[in-house]
């Protein structure tokens, strides 16, 4: 049996919880903005106060480039309101290819879960 060693000072800690969140959390992130871009434009905002009502606490010095990355990536497009100047709010839209990258991640998050669940039943 393996044991995990859990730390033990306020600097382990954070640093274990720095580590989760840049190798796990932020898949989880992009999972759910893609998935409420299918339901609708997503704006940074919002999804900040979305990603903090699951218990994510993130920046939007963190978002932003994340929803950057995912609109180059071609999974999300954006509109800017013209006449709303420098500051105007972003609408992310969920593009072609990000409906069949949430596909995709769908089923292999229900494969898991599934693979997860037997394995917590027995």
């Amino acid at each position: 049996m393996i044991l995990l060693r859990l730390p033990t000072t306020i600097t382990d800690m954070n640093s274990e919880l720095k580590n989760i969140t840049r190798e796990i959390l932020l898949g989880f992130w992009k999972v759910h903005i893609l998935h409420h871009a299918a339901e609708g434009p997503v704006v940074g905002q919002w999804m900040l106060q979305e990603l903090r009502r699951h218990g994510y606490e993130l920046s939007p010095g963190t978002l932003y480039p994340l929803l950057q990355r995912m609109e180059r990536n071609g999974w999300l497009r954006s509109e800017v309101d013209p006449q709303g100047g420098p500051r105007a709010r972003k609408n992310y839209y969920l593009t072609l290819k990000g409906q069949e990258v949430l596909k995709f991640i769908k089923d292999r998050v229900e494969e898991l879960w599934w693979e997860i669940k037997d394995e917590a039943d027995k």
